[in-house]
């Protein structure tokens, strides 16, 4: 069972930059690439190519704004 409604407003659209704000990756920065089946999860994609998901409440958006992450 997934679940189909965000814990909070996501904010975030493809091509967003990102940055882990919580959990273990703390400080990974990232592209925002969609959100999972279940809402409260996100896909983004890690320096290197790697495309991983996390919780959406961990992410912040990456300063500074507009800043391409490779």
């Amino acid at each position: 069972m997934f679940n189909t409604r965000p814990i909070g407003t996501t904010e975030f659209k493809e091509g967003d930059n990102v940055v882990l704000a919580e959990g273990t990756y703390q400080g990974t920065l990232g592209v925002f690439s969609h959100l999972r089946q279940d809402v409260n999860w996100a896909e983004i994609i890690e320096p290197g190519g790697a495309m991983r998901c996390h919780p959406v409440v961990w992410l912040q958006h990456a300063d500074p704004p507009g800043k391409i992450v490779s």
